[in-house]
């Protein structure tokens, strides 16, 4: 796919990941489309980025914005969907736990909502996490959220078929979602990483480079790329 002058939304498209994805669909010539739910964070945009407020977890909110926003060739979710559980299970506030799949619901919303305004040879890639396949102590929660995306979208690639559907799986990538910049996330980062075989945090640039390629790779569908710094094999 040659993105120039496809329209694309990006959902958690006003930090992080999300908005370094949307920065580069942009310098490829993409128009799009950065959605959230913090109106506030618009700001962060650059010029010529449209935003809208969505929470991926309202069907009615989201089916009224695909209808706004149709017709589209690109679809990519990065939103969280809420807070997540860490800890050991066998402690773990079950509400919670269940509260953590507020993101695997939102990736399904998009998905079931989102499709049916594809273009046919559109692309839908959704961000899952490495602990999906290698959960490390207190990660039970993100662990079972993630195995979850993926399964979502190896079921799912065939249904929508030729309409395409990936996920990108990250390792730990230094973003605000640890927090503002500090010697604490820097400290953070540095210790959860300290094992991998590339032994440093990732960019969201890095991931979202991975995002891209799911996207112009014509011949990719159903699967999983990892962009964790070697997390799998520590």
């Amino acid at each position: 796919m040659d993105v120039a002058g496809r329209k694309a939304l990006v959902f958690g498209g006003t930090s992080g990941i999300g908005l370094a994805t949307a920065k580069q669909l942009q310098d490829l010539g993409a128009k799009v489309v950065a959605i959230g739910r913090n109106p506030d964070r618009a700001g962060d945009l650059p010029a010529g980025i449209e935003f809208k407020q969505c929470d991926v977890r309202d069907r009615d909110m989201l089916a009224a914005l695909f209808e706004d926003c149709a017709p589209y060739d690109i679809l990519i979710s990065a939103a969280t969907g809420g807070a997540r559980a860490a800890g050991p299970f066998m402690e773990m506030d079950m509400d919670g736990y269940q509260a953590s799949f507020d993101k695997l619901w939102g990736y399904a919303n998009c998905v079931r909502l989102g499709a049916g305004r594809l273009s046919q040879d559109g692309a839908i890639v959704l961000v899952s996490g490495s602990p999906a396949r290698k959960a490390k102590p207190g990660q039970v929660a993100i662990s079972s959220v993630g195995g979850a995306v993926e399964a979502l979208v190896r079921a799912v690639a065939p249904e929508i078929s030729p309409q395409r559907l990936n996920v990108v799986s990250p390792g730990v990538i230094d973003t605000p979602m640890f927090g503002p910049a500090s010697q604490q996330r820097e400290d953070f980062v540095k210790a959860a990483t300290a094992n991998n075989l590339i032994p440093r945090g990732g960019t969201a640039d890095e991931v979202a480079q991975a995002i891209l390629f799911t996207v112009q790779n014509d011949f990719v569908t159903g699967t999983t790329i990892d962009v964790d710094g070697g997390w799998l094999l520590s």
